[in-house]
């Protein structure tokens, strides 16, 4: 079966894409100035790797996982502590690796699930379906005798195509998802891959936390994957989210790197950066509006809109009333 086309372009991807560019070089600057490149790096990675197993129903805390990773003893459930090593081998291991070689993803796959799963580093032999809680079936697998064509074809689609790297990578993404070529780690297999193709088009991205942004916004993202094969196969919509979810890991990144310094040797810590101060503000002050954030953090109105728009997506705050006259909301719990 010939892997058919599965996306239709969207012009305002562009947009995104230029930000994005932008976004790089400050991305660029700001670790150019950072006090300790590669404590930022690893916290970043520890981010990424807390979210994607997360994601997946992983149920170590933050600092659990940080744990695990500095080699300290955690009480927690073996296969958990399982997957958060494998993948932070994974993950160092990926810039070895060929993304258009079907041999590295199974090797990556291995890599990610090791003792976890009877397939683990093969393609399933069996079908396999996405099923909701009340039994609904979300999603069929393609069939199990297709999938390694279906790979094969996919990953030299990407390889020759001319569709940007970052329209590429999510496309890639969304059709290990929708091939589902695996018994189990499909999506912690489809968002490493997809880092992988980003760092080799800028190797700063094998340091960014795009998985968190995706855990962050893990309806979304769920629905985005959804939408894409809504009657025919077109990721039009996954790709949109991953270019919003990619820009936000971006400005989260320079966040950190230029207003923090990081010790990830003793705790990881998350509240640090812009969008702590403003929970810990609005805290004390529910009533305060942008304006008045911007005038206490020192930042631009402009600046502090955008972060209030990332932490209400992220499902972190929330805005009751109207903007004038109404009042924040935090829906996380703060220590």
């Amino acid at each position: 079966m010939p892997l058919e086309k599965f996306f239709t372009e969207d012009p305002g991807w562009y947009e995104k894409i230029g930000d994005i560019h932008a976004l790089l070089e400050r991305v660029k600057i700001s670790e150019e100035r950072s006090s300790d490149v590669l404590h930022l790096r690893k916290r970043s990675r520890i981010l990424s790797i807390h979210s994607s197993t997360a994601i997946e129903g992983n149920r170590l805390t933050l600092g659990q996982v940080t744990d695990v990773i500095n080699g300290k003893p955690i009480w927690g459930p073996p296969k958990d502590i399982k997957e958060v090593q494998n993948a932070w081998r994974a993950y160092n291991e990926m810039t070895g690796h060929n993304p258009w070689s079907v041999g590295d993803l199974l090797k990556a796959h291995a890599n990610l699930t090791d003792t976890l799963i009877g397939e683990s580093g093969q393609f399933r032999t069996v079908g396999v379906a996405v099923v909701r809680g009340d039994g609904t079936v979300m999603h069929r697998g393609a069939p199990a005798e297709e999938v390694p064509a279906l790979v094969e074809q996919l990953l030299h689609w990407g390889e020759t195509t001319a569709a940007h790297p970052l329209i590429k990578s999510s496309a890639v993404h969304y059709m290990l998802e929708h091939i589902h070529p695996f018994r189990d780690g499909n999506g912690r297999i489809g968002r490493l891959w997809q880092t992988l193709i980003l760092s080799i088009w800028n190797p700063l991205f094998a340091w960014m936390p795009v998985e968190t942004l995706v855990h962050y916004n893990q309806t979304q993202y769920y629905r985005a994957l959804q939408d894409s094969h809504a009657g025919t196969v077109d990721c039009r919509p996954f790709i949109g989210f991953m270019l919003e979810a990619i820009g936000n890991s971006l400005y989260r990144y320079i966040d950190v790197a230029t207003e923090t310094t990081v010790d990830v040797g003793v705790n990881v810590g998350v509240n640090v950066g812009v969008p702590d101060h403003i929970l810990e503000l609005v805290q004390r002050d529910p009533r305060l509006s942008a304006k008045e954030l911007a005038t206490l953090l020192k930042k631009s109105t402009r600046t502090i809109e955008r972060h209030l728009k990332m932490l209400r997506e992220q499902g972190r705050l929330k805005r009751t009333g109207s903007d004038k006259a109404g009042h924040w909301e935090i829906l996380e719990k703060r220590p």
